[in-house]
């Protein structure tokens, strides 16, 4: 399938139109508004929204991505992938794969990481056919379980003033 790739900004209302709708496969319950509000928030720490058209022109899958500096050396970390039910096995996520590999690449980093979840045996399936390997486990720790649900079903709680040093003490 012969695909586009384009980065979007949240200013772009392809972001909303194209994006949002696929991302809520992955992610129900995050509608319009909440979309916009997570992707402006995490744009501003540097995720990146490569989307895939086809060639009518129609979004058939999502990469969101950033480079990372950690311990482990420079990564690109994938937060999203996500193809459009209807074109999943012609090559969509692959290609998506190989771009980010590429940009790891021009980017300096060591390696190109993403979580999965463990009941998603599908997604693994097509991980390991792109080669990766399982190098850790994810382990997470609710710290706000008393606190208020967003429009997501996520927890929430307030983020911290990052220009100010006090307050991500």
């Amino acid at each position: 399938m012969e695909l586009t790739l384009t980065d979007l900004t949240p200013d772009d209302p392809a972001l909303v139109t194209d994006v949002g709708p696929l991302m809520e496969t992955l992610r129900p319950g995050l509608g319009a508004d909440a979309f916009l509000e997570f992707a402006t928030a995490a744009h501003h720490q540097g995720l990146v929204f490569t989307a895939a058209h086809d060639p009518a022109g129609r979004c058939v899958g999502v990469a969101t991505h950033r480079v990372l500096a950690t311990s482990r050396g420079r990564l690109l970390f994938v937060d999203d992938l996500v193809t459009a039910p209807a074109a999943r096995s012609a090559g969509v996520g692959s290609r998506l794969i190989g771009e980010l590999r590429e940009r790891a690449r021009r980017a300096g980093c060591v390696r190109l990481e993403l979580d999965t979840g463990t009941a998603n045996h599908g997604a693994q399936r097509f991980y390991h056919a792109q080669r990766m390997n399982i190098v850790a486990l994810h382990f997470a720790l609710d710290v706000n379980a008393d606190g208020d649900m967003d429009r997501t079903g996520m927890r929430t709680v307030p983020a911290p003033d990052l220009t100010d040093p006090e307050s991500h003490r």
